[in-house]
């Protein structure tokens, strides 16, 4: 599980460096276009949205993947270590449980027919391929929230 993690790690990372590198390209030369030639993109507001959507989800599997995301801490410092561990897997396991929920349910958006056949003003474009963004971050998430769980009962001491 961890080299599947791994290889999904390395593939978000590039992809977040892609979409990034675009997201700036598309609002440079929208304020560009705008302002100095004066011809405005139609689709410039949109596009960034969209790829904006989906580094967000990436960022955030991403951030469970390395465990960056906010969390406070305070009571669980003080426990014992036995104690903390069992709470953290339970953590996990409910964070698992509710990614299940969501993937399940986000599938079912993303293949229904008021998203599958609609699209999007500017471009044109299915919307499925911007909803994806959805299904596709919370797969990946659960990927990783598995991994460091199974990693977990392999550890013996909690970080």
């Amino acid at each position: 599980m961890k080299a599947l993690s791994d290889g999904i790690s390395r593939i978000e990372k590039l992809l977040g460096i892609v979409l990034m590198l675009a997201m700036a390209v598309v609002v440079t030369l929208a304020v560009v276009f705008r302002y100095l030639l004066n011809a405005p993109f139609s689709w410039a507001g949109e596009v960034s949205v969209y790829l904006l959507i989906w580094v967000s989800f990436i960022g955030g599997s991403l951030g469970l993947k390395y465990k960056s995301q906010a969390a406070v801490t305070i009571l669980l410092d003080y426990l014992p270590a036995r104690v903390q561990k069992i709470l953290l897997i339970i953590g996990h396991i409910l964070i698992l449980l509710f990614f299940a929920l969501m993937l399940y349910y986000s599938y079912q958006w993303v293949l229904s027919p008021g998203v599958a056949f609609q699209k999007s003003s500017a471009l044109l474009m299915p919307m499925w391929i911007p909803f994806s963004a959805v299904p596709v971050g919370l797969t990946c998430a659960a990927v990783h929230v598995l991994s460091n769980l199974i990693e977990m009962f392999r550890k013996e001491e909690v970080q």
